[in-house]
């Protein structure tokens, strides 16, 4: 371990922090500062404290002692695993604050706009305004963020979002707010891989201030220079990037085993002097006597956890495992899969690659049978046995214990090794131990929940794996032991997941969604596919532009020509006039329920968006010379 020392003063630290949780004290006389332009993750394992002390950081949380000291005038953003909206009742009402001068003129602009019989007087004097504060830049700003979030329908009702959509909204607010502080708890969820992607460069550029919990290395990596570890209610400061904290706690690990060996070799011995001994204590050593106790206690605390034990027995698989036939899949004017044939065939690992909504899910729903093709055949092998890890987890009762649920799957569980478990030794394996095993299953942390809901999965001998998004609330211990297990999984592995450490370590080939049908089989895994699909993207540019004076301008001396400006300022005219109109052909589709009409309405709405993403794209273009 490095030390690391800062120059300057804190803009966010605490004093002898504490905080007690069900009678546990997650860590004590805790002392953190964050200075400008830090980018720093905290890392541990579940249940250490970590979203626990980003809530206090933020002043979510009042800890049970110490305190928090913020630099005056401070802004902090604060992201949590699961945002909370109060009161507030459409997306508009979150996004433009009402405080904030300019958000709130472009919000008026923004609504006065999409009315039919807006006064263009009115329009005149709010885009007079909005110039007079420069905020046509910001406003640009704000629907770049929007657009890459996909929020696109501003009077949606956050009442009928998904939590995947709340978690998107919440990181926009934060990102156009653009606080001096960024605590953000796990911000890569339910995001795809592009977005994400967007993300660790805007995080990255200018002299941003972070705290942040994720599972996602490669995230990590990226935009984190330090790492503290949270551990048995101790943090510990690492002055450098992931990689280089795997290596000097591995080094650290190694001295602690070396450590623990020699104290528990030298407290056997003092214990067989303890035997020897008469039972009058006043005979003995009294300074032996507590040094003995004092080691007793050391090596108590040098002890490690356990390992998670993931070597449950595997069905037999024949040579028939899973065959799909021309499928092809449609929802209204939408259509995800049109035409896709595949055989299954021993040792495939597949990577399920694509942008949200492009048709991951429905496919792994028409895999297992959720759901059924439009057209085509499914055909499953007599001996696959399908394991489907879905993203919305374990149904849990609040009277229901753990041990409960691992029994409604079976008494005994046969292991790899021959051996059989009772539920009882499989959930202490699955590091479970007996106080949590006959406990509630609803006060299990997110993390928990997940392994529980993995280890029901393997109980049941799949040789056919579905992980749909494994990685979610998963600290990376756990993360890590779960890879090791699944690189030696002999069976079928079909992946979804944002992690691309993950897709890159499980898997050798891809099926390449584009949202429109088409699935393309791609040998390789997702850092194969982005290399080339970045030289193929810099061979079209390259190609597709000629050597002309315009061409040779710089960025700085570019301007715009007055057909140009003329053009940009059209397109601002008609892109919030296509908003509304899809607004409303949403509004239209999700009030009727004629399925000839939604047909129709569905084609029209993705015939809309087309137009706008086209218009926007050239808007945003023109925008960057003005």
């Amino acid at each position: 371990m490095e030390s690391y020392q800062h120059a300057g003063v804190s803009i966010l630290s605490t004093e002898r922090l504490g905080h007690n949780y069900h009678d546990k004290w997650l860590f004590k006389n805790l002392h953190i500062g964050l200075h400008r332009g830090d980018r720093i993750a905290l890392v541990g394992a579940n249940g250490a404290g970590k979203s626990s002390l980003l809530r206090i950081l933020a002043g979510e949380l009042n800890p049970t002692e110490g305190s928090v000291v913020r630099e005056r005038g401070v802004r902090i953003g604060y992201l949590s695993q699961n945002p909370g909206f109060e009161s507030l009742n459409s997306i508009n009402d979150f996004i433009y604050s009402a405080d904030n001068q300019q958000q709130s003129l472009i919000r008026k602009y923004e609504e006065l706009v999409s009315l039919p019989d807006a006064e263009p007087r009115k329009l005149a004097e709010l885009s007079d305004q909005i110039s007079a504060l420069d905020a046509w830049e910001y406003e640009h700003n704000i629907k770049g963020i929007l657009s890459r979030l996909q929020i696109t329908d501003f009077a949606q009702e956050i009442s009928k979002l998904s939590g995947g959509q709340r978690k998107r909204l919440a990181l926009a607010k934060l990102l156009i707010d653009e606080p001096d502080v960024y605590i953000l708890d796990e911000p890569t969820n339910h995001l795809d891989i592009e977005t994400i992607e967007w993300l660790e460069k805007l995080l990255t550029t200018g002299r941003k201030t972070v705290l942040l919990v994720t599972h996602d290395r490669y995230f990590l990596d990226t935009v984190c220079t330090e790492i503290r570890e949270l551990n048995l209610g101790k943090m510990t400061t690492y002055a450098g990037r992931y990689s280089y904290y795997l290596e000097k706690r591995a080094e650290q690990e190694e001295e602690a085993a070396a450590t623990l060996k020699r104290d528990r070799n030298l407290l056997r011995k003092e214990l067989e002097w303890m035997r020897r001994q008469p039972q009058a204590r006043g005979t003995k050593s009294k300074a032996r006597i507590d040094a003995y106790h004092a080691l007793e206690e050391k090596t108590k605390g040098l002890a490690t956890d356990g390992d998670l034990q993931l070597a449950i027995k595997m069905s037999r698989q024949g040579s028939k495992i899973l065959e799909l036939e021309n499928i092809s899949k449609q929802f209204g004017a939408h259509r995800p899969i049109h035409d896709f044939s595949y055989v299954f065939k021993k040792g495939d690992r597949i990577g399920l690659a694509g942008r949200n909504g492009t048709g991951k899910s429905t496919f792994l729903n028409l895999v297992t049978g959720s759901i059924t093709p439009d057209q085509g055949k499914i055909t499953l092998g007599e001996t696959t046995v399908l394991g489907y890890y879905q993203q919305g987890g374990l149904d849990i009762q609040d009277n229901e214990r753990v041990i409960d649920i691992v029994k409604n799957v079976a008494e005994h569980i046969n292991m790899a090794n021959g051996e059989m478990l009772t539920a009882s030794q499989l959930l202490t394996q699955f590091l479970f131990p007996p106080e949590k095993q006959f406990g509630f299953a609803s006060k299990l942390s997110g993390g928990e929940r997940k392994r529980l809901q993995l280890m029901r999965i393997l109980m049941q001998n799949p040789n056919f794996l579905i992980l749909d998004e494994p990685a979610n609330d998963l600290d990376i211990d756990t993360l890590n032991i779960l890879e090791d297990f699944l690189v030696n999984f002999p069976g079928i592995l079909l992946l979804v997941s944002h992690d691309r450490y993950l897709l890159d370590r499980l898997t050798d080939q891809l099926f390449v969604f584009d949202g429109h049908g088409k699935i393309t089989l791609y040998n390789g895994n997702y850092a194969d596919y982005k290399l080339e699909h970045e030289e193929e993207q810099k061979a079209i540019t390259s190609n597709s532009q000629k050597v002309t004076p315009a061409l040779l301008e710089t960025d700085a001396r570019r301007k715009l020509s007055y057909k140009e400006r003329r053009e940009h300022d059209l397109l601002g005219e008609e892109i919030p006039v296509l908003e509304q109109r899809v607004s409303e052909k949403t509004n239209a589709l999700n009030n009727t329920n004629d399925h000839l009409a939604l047909a129709d309405i569905a084609a029209e709405i993705e015939q809309l968006n087309q137009q706008l993403d086209t218009k926007m794209e050239r808007w945003m273009e023109l925008g960057e010379y003005i």
